[in-house]
């Protein structure tokens, strides 16, 4: 392409744009007004240029994102009928979830060839994912078990610890694309993104030291997304740059992090929920441009309503809309060459890494996750956050900003949206999943 009408404009260094800056700010300190300082200990500048690009080669994904659809089994008949439509109307992937076995060949039937699958399964079973795994195509099933994910979540183990490993490295051992790690508990938790970034890749890093570094391409990683734009797109691509350094540790080329992500339900509310599809909107894009393998939407009203056909449908247009009509098709190397994320990327990779090695000098993941300082940081960044909502420093628009007085939900909640407390013995302090708004929207029922 000609430079010609460039070629009269002398190139403007960084010293310069920031010298000008300065004068236009009539006196008032540079650092003070125009820096924003986050919790993960960035600071962001008003302006980037290409002195700001890290150059950073990042293994994204070589196709476009999957719109995947979430159904619960509960019967396997109408699970299949429910998947078949979805794929019908636009999904191209399915997460089943299940709490006990099913029936694979009824679940699946008349199911197109090559279609994603996704299991999350919230028991351990030999015998049952065995059969799973060999009835389904090994290339396109992602059997998502997270014995980790499990205890960090429950505080205890499926059996035990030594009996879950036990049957875990057996179907390891047998089958493919078997091994989850739940990144999106971090975040929805409240845990910042360097700290999202670093206990996923230590979490991971306890399954290459106990199965070996051979697992890695058996791994799926499950992401939420939240509201921060940017800042979620870098945290996808930094965490492929996280991935790579670790099974570079490990003498490991060639295997690409598999990434599923969600938006996240910690700024999800029940009050205005249809500003719920604005924020899922953003979150999505952020998963598309941080280069997700498979994108799956969470409904408006997921949190309060049992799933249904209305709110399914709509999360899985949001999809469809950034994906035909808004040319995000293959969107996965947008990002590519942006100052301003390719600056994030780099900062928050660094930051995260940082807390990583803290935590292998620790001992590793699982011991400081017995010693409860991964939940106690988890705490910490969760509090901190949870005082910005109530002093309005993080809005949720129509919750603690311009709220609807008039906005009843009581009457409305099909399903119990606060934190349930569980009366039970734990080996160690779990991990609790916990929306920003809930205490506001406690409050806000008691008084209808």
């Amino acid at each position: 392409m000609s430079t010609f009408l460039f070629d009269d404009f002398d190139p403007v260094s960084a010293a310069a744009w920031k010298q000008k800056i300065q004068v236009d700010l009539k006196g008032a300190d540079y650092n003070e007004t125009l820096l924003w300082h986050t919790d993960e200990g960035i600071t962001v500048k008003p302006f980037y240029t290409k002195e700001d690009k890290a150059n950073t080669q990042i293994n994204l994904p070589k196709k476009g994102f999957n719109i995947c659809q979430t159904i619960f089994i509960d019967d396997e008949k109408i699970a299949n009928s429910i998947a078949v439509d979805a794929l019908k109307r636009g999904a191209n992937a399915i997460q089943f979830k299940a709490n006990k076995p099913f029936d694979p060949k009824t679940l699946l039937r008349s199911f197109p060839g090559q279609t994603p699958l996704y299991f999350k399964l919230s028991f351990l079973d030999l015998d049952f994912q065995t059969k799973l795994a060999n009835f389904c195509d090994a290339d396109n099933t992602f059997i998502q078990t997270d014995i980790i994910g499990n205890l960090a979540e429950t505080g205890n183990w499926f059996f035990n610890l030594k009996k879950d490993h036990e049957i875990f490295k057996k179907i390891v051992s047998s089958t493919n694309n078997n091994i989850s790690v739940s990144g999106d508990l971090y975040q929805n938790a409240g845990a910042n993104i360097t700290q999202q970034l670093a206990y996923t890749l230590a979490h991971a890093n306890e399954y290459l030291n106990h199965f070996g570094g051979e697992v890695a391409s058996n791994i799926t990683f499950n992401f939420a997304v939240g509201g921060n734009y940017f800042f979620e797109i870098a945290k996808l691509r930094a965490f492929r740059v996280l991935w790579e350094s670790l099974l570079n540790q490990y003498n490991i080329s060639n295997v690409k992090a598999h990434i599923f992500t969600k938006p996240s339900l910690r700024n999800k509310t029940i009050y205005d929920y249809n500003t719920n599809m604005l924020r899922t909107t953003s979150e999505c894009m952020s998963a598309v441009l941080g280069g997700s393998n498979t994108v799956c939407n969470v409904s408006y009203d997921s949190i309060y309503h049992k799933s249904n056909e209305f709110g399914e449908r709509i999360s899985r247009n949001q999809l469809l809309i950034l994906k035909e009509e808004s040319y995000l098709s293959e969107a996965q190397n947008f990002a590519n060459g942006a100052y301003y994320i390719e600056s994030l990327t780099h900062q928050l990779a660094e930051k995260a890494l940082e807390i990583f090695k803290q935590i292998e000098k620790g001992g590793g993941f699982l011991k400081q996750l017995k010693e409860g300082t991964i939940q106690k940081k988890i705490t910490e960044s969760a509090t901190k956050e949870e005082e910005k909502f109530n002093a309005q420093e993080i809005v949720l628009l129509g919750t603690n900003l311009q709220s609807n007085a008039t906005d009843k939900m009581k009457q409305d909640l099909e399903l119990y949206p606060f934190v349930k407390q569980r009366n039970i013995k734990t080996l160690i302090t779990p991990i609790i999943r916990k929306r920003l708004s809930e205490n506001i929207e406690k409050n806000r029922l008691e008084n209808e």
